[in-house]
């Protein structure tokens, strides 16, 4: 048992070793610009490009939006859909199915 113990801790006694070892878990583990920081910053990097992508698509949506409001039709549209206005001599029906009524959770 003594001869396993003195054959796996000699390279422990060199201070070369010792010096490394050291360093890399420094580096690793205790730096500021540490393996989990990076790790930690490109996650952060990742969930912005994603952001970014979806602000994309959103700013897509609403410029074909404004291009269709730019026009009678779509504007006319927006406005019955959305605000619910009428022509003279119109009426509306608003029809209201019951699961998408709010009520309250007591009743």
């Amino acid at each position: 048992m003594g001869i396993l113990k003195k054959k796996y801790l000699k390279p422990f006694k060199n201070w070369f070793v010792i010096i490394i070892i050291g360093f890399v878990v420094w580096m690793l583990f205790f730096d500021t610009n540490s393996w989990l920081i990076h790790n930690e910053l490109n996650n952060d990097i990742d969930a912005l490009e994603a952001e970014k992508e979806y602000y994309k698509r959103e700013i897509e949506k609403d410029n074909k939006a404004i291009e269709n409001l730019k026009t009678d039709e779509g504007l006319e549209k927006f406005a019955r859909e959305e605000y619910y206005m009428k022509r003279e001599n119109e009426e509306i029906y608003i029809i209201e199915y019951e699961d998408s009524l709010k009520t309250k959770p007591n009743e």
